[in-house]
């Protein structure tokens, strides 16, 4: 090995140590379920904010944010526009509501629960269909994680990518399977924190390598045309069709269960709206730091990247301009971004198979410490059938996440809207709106229109299910009605 990568090796070594260390500490403080999954609602807002958006952004904010600028410069602006307004109206409006109704709901600890207590679901048909799209969907969504990861380490220490994709899914499996919900948290928001300077560190140096952001301009412009939003680097006009379905991203955070989730263990109703703060300055920042990696990258690589090799940009301008350890640390961004976000989603399919499918339909009478070890070992199976998925290096970690965010949000998003906001929906309705959506994104896929974002029609048509078949039933319950006028109570008493 040489000293470089020795450099690289040694910063990944220690960083991935602190990770399993954090995921040790907690596997003798979760003892219960509720812990393993939910942390008993102890998040403060630091960490409710910081966590939700490092399991948010995923490897994808470092690999295929900075990829689509690399290709396609600053279209990749529509796309941060909607994330950021998408990211401000989940915190304004939903998170909220969804923290006070989910504690009235039973104490619902996992969003099919919700769901299945919102409505008095008896029958347990809403956990199951939400389970089962949790798990078609985040199956897929962690397929995305493991390619990131075996592309960084294929691209950093010239591994075979098979063998990449194994190392990193093997530490991504152990400290989530160890601590559960808080360790996944905490080392979050210490990810967060690591992905945010990292993507802030690589375009700042890299201007100051070019001579500045005239000369680093000028050199974009030189052989592209990226620095317009409305154009394609060919000069051609970008199409309103395009705009609207970059921008259509932000509908996506209504329905994705591992940002959720942080809504629903926050310490205090109270605290949100600090956390709501802190969130949005790191969005910002975040998106608009990724977007100037693959923009700049135009003019700092002499030879350019193409077709998947774009999503490398990050990577290798580091390699170029640190010393070996610091660009060890720096690439440690991706790492952090890839372990937040996939050990977040392992823990919500986990809690679905164990709280959705195993308790009710297989062991009713399951005590705590045999869901816990169900929710563990589910753990491994979904990341086996995940890794399977993402076995081939033509994997594009930006193709992979925009099917699974289009699948959740079409999914999820308008059925928690509507419960959230609409009295009158009903059970049947909601689960029309779950099929609608989930089954819309996937023959629309199948299909293969590539002209619109497929999470447009099926957000549209989810929406228009679980009206119309609300209104074509029996209106809910009185007891049903109640906890929803409860909840309202509650969330005016706070504000948002």
């Amino acid at each position: 090995m040489n000293t470089e990568a020795a450099g690289i090796l040694a910063a990944f070594v220690i960083y991935l140590a602190a990770m399993v260390a954090i995921g040790l500490f907690y596997w003798r403080k979760t003892t219960t379920v509720s812990q393993f999954i939910l942390g008993n609602r102890e998040l403060g807002r630091f960490v409710a904010a910081l966590s939700a958006e490092a399991s948010d952004m995923s490897g994808w904010l470092l690999i295929g944010l900075p990829g689509l600028a690399y290709a396609s410069g600053m279209q990749a602006g529509w796309v941060a526009i909607g994330l950021t307004a998408g990211t401000y109206l989940n915190w304004k409006y939903i998170a909220p509501r969804i923290r006070i109704y989910s504690s009235l709901a039973g104490n619902s600890l996992t969003l099919p629960e919700f769901f299945r207590n919102r409505f008095s679901d008896k029958s347990n048909l809403m956990g199951a269909v939400c389970a089962a799209c949790i798990l078609f969907f985040f199956v897929i969504y962690t397929s995305a994680q493991f390619v990131a990861g075996g592309k960084l380490f294929s691209t950093v220490f010239g591994m075979d990518y098979s063998t990449a994709l194994l190392f990193g899914t093997l530490i991504i499996v152990a400290y989530t399977f160890t601590g559960g919900f808080k360790a996944v948290c905490i080392t979050d928001t210490i990810q967060g924190i690591l992905m945010f300077f990292a993507l802030l560190i690589v375009p700042v140096t890299a201007l100051f390598v070019l001579g500045g952001p005239a000369a680093s301009g000028n050199g974009v412009l030189a052989s592209f045309n990226l620095l317009h939003l409305f154009t394609n680097p060919d000069g051609s006009t970008l199409p309103l069709l395009a705009i609207v379905s970059f921008t259509a991203w932000g509908l996506g955070y209504f329905g994705q269960p591992h940002i959720l989730v942080r809504f629903m263990a926050i310490r205090e109703p109270e605290e949100i709206r600090d956390a709501r703060r802190i969130a949005m300055v790191w969005v910002i920042i975040s998106l608009s730091a990724a977007i100037a990696v693959g923009i700049i990258g135009r003019a700092f690589l002499s030879q350019p990247l193409e077709g998947p090799a774009a999503e490398t940009i990050f990577m290798v301008m580091t390699m170029d301009m640190f010393t070996a350890f610091l660009a060890g640390l720096i690439l440690c961004g991706i790492l952090a971004a890839i372990m937040s976000t996939a050990s977040s989603i392992l823990l919500v399919t986990a809690s679905a198979l164990s709280q959705d499918v195993y308790f009710p339909f297989l062991r009713p009478r399951a005590e705590d410490r045999e869901l816990l070890w169900v929710s563990r070992i589910s753990v491994l199976l979904i990341a086996g059938f995940a890794l399977l998925l993402g076995l081939s290096p033509e994997s594009r970690v930006f193709s992979i996440v925009a099917y699974a965010w289009a699948g959740f949000g079409a999914a999820f998003g308008p059925a928690l809207i509507a419960s959230l906001f609409w009295k009158r929906t009903t059970r049947e309705g909601v689960l029309a709106g779950i099929i609608t959506g989930g089954l819309t994104v996937i023959l629309w896929k199948w299909a293969g229109i590539p002209e619109i974002y497929e999470i447009i029609p099926g957000f549209l048509l989810a929406l228009s299910a679980i009206w119309i078949v609300s209104r074509a039933t029996p209106a809910p319950d009185p007891s049903v009605m109640a906890m929803f006028e409860a909840a309202e109570d509650e969330t005016k008493k706070i504000g948002s």
